[in-house]
């Protein structure tokens, strides 16, 4: 699974889409704890992410919305940038 992000101790990353693999998703480990996110509606949809993690997630997801959709689209992973 490649690692697109890593920030404030957070790693994003995103599989390789094999079929019946929707919806559009990324990976948030920090520390033990994982949380999956849509893409699309920036919820985490599995896990245990502390509240404050969650936040910075959906806060990224939301400034790479368009890329990630395109990662997701084409499987062609790139780093992005972390939050600032």
């Amino acid at each position: 699974m490649p690692e697109i992000c890593r920030f404030y101790g957070i790693i994003i990353k995103m599989f390789f889409k094999p079929k019946g693999h929707e919806p559009a998703h990324i990976h948030a480990i920090y520390n033990e704890f994982v949380g999956i996110f849509d893409i699309h509606t920036f919820q985490m949809i599995d896990g245990d992410l502390p509240l404050k993690a969650q936040g910075l997630v959906k806060e990224w997801l939301e400034a790479n919305y368009d890329k990630l959709i395109e990662m997701w689209n084409t499987q062609v992973f790139t780093k992005l940038d972390p939050l600032q």
